[in-house]
């Protein structure tokens, strides 16, 4: 395995930093460095989930401004954990002819198991996400819409 020089960029690394640090835009900015526009934007969204989940704590789950930014967060994160999926799975060859284009093809390291495990918590962590994000948020709707059911029939 021949290692990467210091500007290589490497899909283990790439798949990992999505894991990790996505929700705070660190595997955009390891790939496309810190100007990159969309990794400062995904700290909007992951704050304001954050700031929902902290209202939930104080005012409960009966909060409306709380039940519309924990979801946002939720899908921050499960958009984090695809785009970790996505490069976990990104065949070799055509991750070295994105992010690597000046190394020889036969000077690429393959990436290996790391990468797939990788792969692997990002989908269980994503999909877990997903799914409490989607009960939540049906739950809150459901609950909103019988409230509102009370208040017409009295």
């Amino acid at each position: 395995m021949t290692p990467l020089s210091p500007r290589s960029k490497s899909k283990t690394v790439a798949t990992w930093v999505a894991f990790l640090g996505g929700g705070l835009g660190l595997h955009r900015f390891y790939l496309h460095g810190l100007r990159d526009k969309l990794g400062w934007l995904l700290w909007v969204p992951t704050l304001l989930g954050f700031w929902g989940l902290h209202r939930v704590s104080l005012y409960g789950q009966d909060d409306q401004l709380a039940w519309l930014l924990v979801p946002v967060l939720g899908f921050t994160l499960a958009g984090c954990m695809l785009q970790g999926i996505v490069y976990g799975l990104t065949p070799d060859a055509a991750w070295h002819a994105r992010h690597n284009p000046q190394l020889p093809a036969e000077q690429a390291p393959a990436s290996g198991w790391p990468a797939i495990v990788g792969v692997i918590l990002c989908l269980l962590i994503g999909a877990t996400v997903l799914m409490a994000t989607i009960a939540f948020s049906g739950q809150r709707y459901f609950e909103y819409q019988v409230e509102e059911a009370r208040k017409i029939s009295q």
